[in-house]
């Protein structure tokens, strides 16, 4: 039987299983190892940081995870065919490992992250558009 997510092993197992799945899809593994250049080692702590820091407020995330994507952004256009892989990846992750409250807090935080994202891109792409014509 499937538990919820308790703490930050949970966290680690969680984020370490989605990465392996996102890393398996070309056009992720291309945007993280070759656009973006991430070491992916020290990204899984910072993500690991991030999700405890979402789910139980530990602090531990003090970046700027918009701006990390908008800059993303500039130099690959993340489309809404990336975010929506995303999350369809990150939420069959969460769904195989655990059920409960904070499982499903986190699938909504994910979509709540990625719609916000996602406008803000919108918001930039639409400005640039502006400024151009």
């Amino acid at each position: 039987m499937k538990t919820d997510i308790q703490d930050r092993a949970d966290i680690k197992r969680l984020v370490h299983t989605f990465y392996e799945q996102l890393l398996k899809d070309e056009t992720f593994k291309h945007l993280f190892l070759e656009v973006a250049q991430i070491d992916v080692l020290e990204h899984l702590d910072i993500i690991v940081d991030f999700w405890e820091s979402v789910l139980f407020q530990a602090g531990k995330y003090k970046r700027d995870t918009l701006q990390k994507h908008l800059d993303l952004h500039m130099t690959h256009r993340l489309t809404n065919e990336h975010f929506n892989s995303w999350l369809a990846i990150f939420n069959n992750v969460v769904d195989e490992l655990f059920s409960g409250e904070k499982a499903k807090g986190a699938k909504d935080r994910a979509l709540s992250i990625a719609t916000i994202i996602k406008m803000k891109i919108d918001d930039l792409d639409n400005r640039r558009l502006a400024i151009n014509n």
